[in-house]
């Protein structure tokens, strides 16, 4: 199938083409065909559907690089949560160990759903949540259902009963993914949490080496991650295929470390200033500082906001908040939205595919709405992508040319047998942590 958005702004995010106030996307199958002014007369276009998007704009969709996605049941059942500590006591310790794969599969599906009704095109999934195999693959069935580009990123749980079978499990996985689900292997920085088993270091580097996937760390926070950092640069386990989340509180020397290495970053702007990881400070300008351009993530929603539009004016806000009498430039609105997209896509491994509007990439776009009451008149697409948006202004969603929200609904979603699946499945994982903690 051959579509034609014509007649709308268009923010390409690709350097090479620009914006275009103006312009035309075509897509072709799964893939971006063309991008220009005026494609009505381009040979592809010559059967293709036109949608017209006068008065809209089309953009790349949103890559969150870092959710928990199996905890969607609970969203802001913790909403002051204050520390790092309550959070692992409530969630990592309290429900995670009471869920069976079925509700690995209903958080999941529910959190790529909700992605893609806010213009979330790719997510990667730290699933630290894999008791056991059957986990694991209810978790990446839940991201399939959706038609989502998901990226499975495998841990084993913090705390409770598990089988033991990770890391092993993942070259089962590798070999039976399905279309539009990539996998990367999942670890902590330190030891401090959970100990040293799910650590990232020599160990679980060799194996994603030997299984040709890249790895993401999180809670990289710190003194203690700082140390890590340069042990990992000492023992050349630095590079770009490995994502470090948050990196709040590191060191310069540890920074250094990371952009020498062109080492990846994936920032989690309402979960470091809110919850208050280490400093508390989105750390968006050492990144810049050695040359790192990162991504975005949501992280828990057991706490926080589940869209991007947050996380760019968060970020876009602290950054220049702290940049008055610093002296440090201040960052833009094309750059918070360049770590929404193809920043955030480069970060973790798909930057080739998607992330941009750039003709042989992949179909992963948005078609927004910029004449609704918060949105008209349009003077600036990137300003209004940024600042004036939100998710009702998504009309539709793409994902590998595949329309998965037209008419600013989502496709296909029954969300009456939805809210009562996940009604259902928060419920009797409240009902087993209870029955778990009473016997404790």
């Amino acid at each position: 199938m051959t579509t034609l958005f014509t007649g709308g702004a268009v923010v390409t995010m690709d350097p090479l083409l620009g914006d275009l106030p103006r312009g035309d996307v075509l897509v072709s199958g799964t893939m971006i065909t063309a991008v220009g002014p005026d494609l009505r007369t381009h040979p592809a276009a010559a059967n293709a559907t036109v949608v017209d998007t006068t008065g809209r704009i089309v953009a790349p969709g949103f890559v969150d690089t870092h959710r928990h996605a199996w905890q969607a049941q609970f969203r802001r059942t913790i909403p002051d949560v204050g520390d790092l500590g309550a959070y692992v006591s409530s969630t990592l310790a309290g429900i995670a160990p009471a869920y069976t794969p079925h509700d690995m599969y209903v958080g999941t599906r529910l959190a790529a759903l909700s992605a893609l009704d806010a213009g979330i095109t790719t997510l990667l999934d730290f699933s630290h949540n894999s008791r056991s195999a059957a986990h694991s693959d209810a978790a990446i069935r839940g991201l399939a259902e959706t038609g989502i580009r998901g990226v499975h990123a495998s841990m084993a749980p913090h705390f409770g009963d598990w089988d033991r079978q990770w890391p092993a499990d993942l070259n089962r996985l590798r070999d039976r993914l399905p279309e539009l689900v990539t996998l990367r292997l999942a670890a902590l920085a330190t030891a401090e949490v959970a100990g040293p088993t799910l650590a990232y270091g020599p160990r679980l580097a060799a194996f994603a080496r030997d299984l040709n996937i890249d790895v993401s760390v999180d809670a990289v926070l710190g003194h203690a991650s700082s140390t890590a950092v340069l042990d990992w640069a000492r023992q050349g386990l630095l590079g770009p295929g490995l994502s470090l989340i948050h990196a709040t509180g590191l060191t310069g020397e540890a920074w250094r470390a990371i952009g020498d290495s062109g080492t990846a970053v994936s920032l989690a702007p309402t979960s470091d200033t809110q919850i208050g990881l280490a400093t508390g400070i989105p750390a968006i300008d050492e990144a810049l500082g050695v040359g790192v351009r990162p991504g975005l993530s949501v992280d828990v929603e057991v706490a926080l906001v589940s869209d991007m539009f947050t996380q760019m004016r968060v970020l876009l806000a602290v950054q220049r908040m702290r940049a008055i009498g610093s002296g440090a430039p201040r960052i833009t609105t094309r750059d918070v939205l360049g770590f929404a997209t193809v920043d955030g896509a480069r970060s973790i491994g798909l930057g080739s595919t998607t992330g941009s509007l750039t003709p042989g990439k992949q179909a992963d776009l948005l078609v927004v709405e910029a004449e609704a009451i918060n949105t008209m008149p349009l003077n600036d697409p990137v300003g209004t992508l940024v600042l004036g948006a939100d998710p009702r202004n998504i009309s539709t969603v793409l994902v590998a040319g595949r329309t998965l929200k037209r008419d600013g609904h989502l496709c296909a979603v029954d969300l009456d047998e939805l809210r009562r699946e996940v009604t259902a499945s928060r419920d009797a994982v409240r009902t087993r942590a209870g029955s778990r903690t009473s016997a404790a």
